[in-house]
Order: structure tokens, then C-alpha cells, then sequence
């Protein structure tokens, strides 16, 4: 008896020694274990990589009356409400007149694209090609040709359409836009380009400009002219066709759009030269007040009176093939006297919210920026930006006034079929503006001729572009964790595995501990009352 209980305390001692180190090890284990699931997880949600979604291109071709130009945007894959933030990356002139002049052989149109198309292929990744939408927009010159003949207008498109559908692009589309779309897509251009619609902010973030105003937008091509400026709802009849409403980056904007069909500069002149030509008998040669003087040009009948917009005035014996020889007198005064006769000013009788023949208009307000056949004009003359409806005057008649064989020291680069025809736009985009559009001594100035912003191009094409944006879905940004998730989670499910059976043997430890106490104090109470 005295044996056993002299053994029994240095046995215990071991024990207690034994289940101290162990619990020890385990707590070490189980702490370490912790810091490890903490450490892991922490990084795994801040230290991880967010990869935005690569860029998305897009393929416009702006098919004008006289010429098509080819535009390559890019966007990045996620967009501001919906709408990219688009960039022109490339533009290339198709050689060649515009794809109404194909209405007798439709199989040729596509031809003319071929050297575009090459370079165009250079200018976006290989691997994006399938990926990359590309439309064609066909405007004035097409709207015309589809009037005249529609069957010719659908085998021209059904052509290109053909041609496209062969390149590795995905092509989408080739269609006649209106006039009024053309003259909506021009006013998204320039105003996404002048920074209305978007700006960076400090931190770098696209927001919408604070209070910015937006700007008008006048665009005068080669068979069509198109107004468009953003009007307060209160202050129009909501009732014509020419108010519209534009969703943009979250916006609504309210719209006034007119396009004026014939109206563009090519078309107009031909309208000048059949009214100078009226009366006429066995006459060939005929003055132009409008052409330089010095100058003789001859044209065919089919020249002037084979366009729909000059059919009202072709004269009983017309013959497409006779020959009719114009001089230029380089008379100014005169030129703009007979340019007048192109608008019917009086149809509006006095009427102040209305423009020419008879056309609704509201009063213009604010900036507007002219491009295209307005830029031409003024460039001609050395002006561009803003600038005095007096200097334009004073350039217009300096230049009307000038002997043929001086135009080539004069313009920046000479070519005789703008040459010739400079001082007729000019006095023509005087009556459109001043008398038409109704801009004044005061407003005229807050016209900014230009051409591009940037390095891209004013034109309809981006508008559109920006408009196709809100129908193609964003991409989602990829975001790189920096352990791979099936490792993140066998990491995971081992240490908190690890950390479970270290606290489960901590508890079984402790519980051992209790009971060997509680059985101890029995053993002593009953060597006591022994």
C-alpha cells in the first residue's frame, strides 16, 4: 500500500509534464494555423489583380454623294453607360466618285474599296478581325439614286453587301440612311468630340461636364445640307418630325434636325447652272457670274439636268449628249443676286421660326460647329475656327474678283473643279446661313468652321458609331486573383482542418486534465479516511 502511493505523485508529474508540452505544440499549432487562414484570405481579397476588357473595334463607311471614306474606331470593352468612349484610330478615302455613280454597273462598286480595305486590315489585330462589326452608311447621293431608280440603288448595295460578306470582318450592314439621321449622327459627333457629352475628372473616371452646354451642328455635303441643335421642350411645337429625342451616356437630349434634300453644295450648283440656262434657244455659250473670269468649262446636258434635283427645270429639247459651254464673268454682286433664286425665302412669310421654303425652324442658339462643305469653302479663303460675317464677306469678294490664272497662287491646293466652283459656294453658304438659318452680325461668330477635333474627323460616321455602341454588349472586367482558386481553397480547407484538430485536442486535453484532478482529489479523500 505505502508502494503504490509513493509511485503514484511521479507518475502524475510525467503525465501533467507530457500534457503540458503537447498542448503547448498544439496551441502553436492552432495559432499559426489561424494566422495562416487570416494571412491568406486577407490577400487573396485585396491583392487581387482587376484586368479591364481589352478593346473593341468598329468599321464605319461613310458613302457621301461624291466621294466614301473609310473610319476604324476603337472602345474600350466596358463602357459609361452604356455607350463607349469611342476614338478614330484610322480613315481612308476610297478613290474614286461616290457608290450612287455605280447605278449603271453595281458589279464595279466593291472594286473601288479594295486598297482601303488592305490597310484597314493592317490597322486592327488579326485575332480581332472576325470580332470587329463593320456598316456602311449610304447618304444624299444614294437617297437620290434610290428616287430615281430603285432597283439600280438596291443592286449597288446588294453588291457591296456581297463584297463584305467575302472579308474576314463581321459584317453587319450596308443601308441608306435618311437625312435626318445623317444630321443626328452629326451632332453626336460634334459634340462627343468637343467634350460635351463626357469629360475625365481628377480622378481619372469619365463623368458628365457640369452645366456644359452643347453645341449645333451644320453639315453640308454634296447632295444634302443638315442643321441640328439641341431646343428646350417648352420653347418648340412637339409636333413635327423634327424634333427628336437622343439617349446618350445616360442623358436626354431634345433635338431640332432638318436635312434639305438637293440642297447639298454639288447639287445646288447644278440647280445654278439649269436656272441660268432657262430660255434658253439655240445658245451654247452662256455667262456664270459665279466662275472666275478668264474661265470657259463645257458640260452636257446630262451633267446639269440628268440629276433628280434639276429634272423640274430641264428644258422641252432636252439632249442629254448636246454640249453647253459657260464662261465666268467674276461678278460678285451679281452671284449673290443669283444664288438667292435657289431658296424660296417668302414661303416663310416673315414667319420667325421658320427657314426657307416653308421649314419649321426655331431660333438658332448658341455655338454651332460647320464642317465639311463649310470647312471647304472657308478654308479656301484661309479661314477657319470663328471668325466675322464681315471678314467672310470681304474674303468671298476678294476671291470672286480674281482672275482665273491667279487661283493657283492663291488657294493651298489647287484642283479646277473646287477651284472653278469657290466662289459660288461661298455666296450660297452666305444665303443658307444668313438668310436662311437666320444667323446675324452677332450670332455669326459663334460659328467655328472646322474639320476635325483632335484627330478625329467631324463627320456623321461617329455619331453612328457611338450610337451602335449602346446595342453591343459590355464585356465584364476580368479580375486575376493572386493564388488560383482551387489552391486558395485546398489551402484553406487544410489549415482550418488543421486548426479543428488542434482545438479538438486542446479541448480533449483540458477535459482530461478536469477529470484527472477530480479523480485524484476522490483518491486522496479516501486515503484519508483510511
Amino acid at each position: 500500500m505505502f508502494t503504490v502511493l509513493t509511485r503514484q505523485p511521479c507518475e502524475q508529474a510525467g503525465l501533467k509534464a507530457l500534457s503540458r508540452i503537447s498542448a503547448i505544440i498544439t496551441l502553436v499549432f492552432l495559432l499559426l494555423s489561424i494566422v495562416v487562414l487570416v494571412a491568406v484570405t486577407l490577400i487573396q481579397i485585396h491583392q487581387k489583380e482587376v484586368l479591364l476588357p481589352g478593346l473593341k473595334y468598329g468599321i464605319v463607311l461613310d458613302a457621301g454623294s461624291s466621294r466614301t471614306t473609310v473610319y476604324v474606331y476603337q472602345w474600350p470593352g466596358e463602357k459609361e453607360n452604356n455607350t463607349g468612349v469611342v476614338s478614330q484610330t484610322f480613315k481612308c478615302s476610297v478613290k474614286g466618285s461616290g457608290i450612287s455613280s455605280y447605278g449603271e454597273n453595281p458589279q464595279d462598286a466593291p472594286k473601288a474599296f479594295e486598297d482601303c480595305m488592305q490597310k484597314v486590315k493592317g490597322h486592327i489585330p488579326a485575332h480581332l478581325h472576325g470580332s470587329t462589326c463593320i456598316y456602311l452608311g449610304a447618304t444624299a447621293g444614294m437617297r437620290l439614286l434610290r428616287l430615281q431608280n430603285e432597283t439600280a440603288a438596291n443592286e449597288v448595295l446588294a453588291s457591296i453587301q456581297n463584297y463584305f460578306e467575302s472579308q474576314p470582318f463581321d459584317f453587319r450592314d450596308a443601308q441608306i440612311i435618311s437625312g435626318q439621321e445623317e444630321g443626328i449622327y452629326g451632332w453626336i459627333t460634334a459634340n462627343y468630340l468637343m467634350g460635351n457629352f463626357l469629360e475625365k475628372s481628377l480622378w481619372h473616371m469619365w463623368v458628365h461636364p457640369n452645366g456644359k452646354e452643347t453645341t449645333g451642328a451644320l453639315d453640308l455635303g454634296g447632295a444634302s445640307t443638315q442643321i441640328s441643335f439641341a431646343v428646350e421642350e417648352k420653347n418648340v411645337g412637339l409636333n413635327t418630325s423634327d424634333i427628336v429625342k437622343v439617349s446618350l451616356y445616360g442623358y436626354e437630349y431634345t433635338l431640332y434636325t432638318h436635312s434639305f434634300q438637293c440642297y447639298g453644295r454639288n447639287e445646288a450648283e447644278k440647280r445654278f447652272l439649269a436656272i441660268l440656262l432657262q430660255n434658253y434657244t439655240t445658245e451654247t455659250t452662256f455667262a456664270n457670274p459665279c466662275y472666275p473670269r478668264n474661265y470657259k468649262t463645257a458640260f452636257t446636258e446630262a451633267h446639269v439636268f440628268g440629276s433628280l434635283c434639276t429634272e423640274d427645270l430641264r428644258p422641252e429639247s432636252y439632249d442629254p449628249n448636246n454640249n453647253i459651254t459657260f464662261e465666268g464673268t467674276g461678278d460678285p454682286s451679281l452671284c449673290r443676286e443669283k444664288v438667292a433664286s435657289l431658296f424660296n425665302f417668302s414661303a416663310c412669310h416673315d414667319q420667325e421660326a421658320c427657314s426657307f421654303n416653308g421649314v419649321y425652324q426655331p431660333k438658332v442658339k448658341g455655338s454651332f460647329v460647320a464642317f465639311a462643305g463649310f470647312y471647304y469653302t472657308a478654308s479656301a479663303f484661309n479661314l477657319s475656327g470663328s471668325f466675322s460675317l464681315h471678314t467672310f464677306n470681304s474674303s468671298t469678294w476678294n476671291f470672286c474678283s480674281q482672275n482665273w490664272g491667279k487661283l493657283p497662287l492663291l488657294l493651298p491646293r489647287f484642283d479646277e473643279e473646287y477651284a472653278r466652283s469657290y466662289c459660288f459656294s461661298a455666296h450660297y453658304i452666305y444665303h443658307l446661313l444668313v438668310n436662311g438659318y437666320k444667323f446675324t452680325e452677332e450670332t455669326w461668330p459663334q460659328i467655328h468652321f472646322k474639320k476635325e477635333v483632335g484627330n478625329s474627323s467631324i463627320a456623321w460616321s461617329l455619331g453612328y458609331m457611338l450610337s451602335l455602341t449602346n446595342q453591343i454588349p459590355a464585356e465584364s472586367p476580368l479580375i486575376r486573383l493572386p493564388i488560383k482558386p482551387s489552391a486558395f481553397m485546398g489551402t484553406l480547407a487544410f489549415f482550418a482542418a488543421v486548426a479543428l484538430l488542434c482545438l479538438t485536442y486542446l479541448v480533449y486535453l483540458c477535459v482530461s486534465s478536469r477529470n484527472q484532478r477530480r479523480s485524484q482529489h476522490a483518491l486522496d479523500n479516501t486515503v484519508d479516511s483510511e
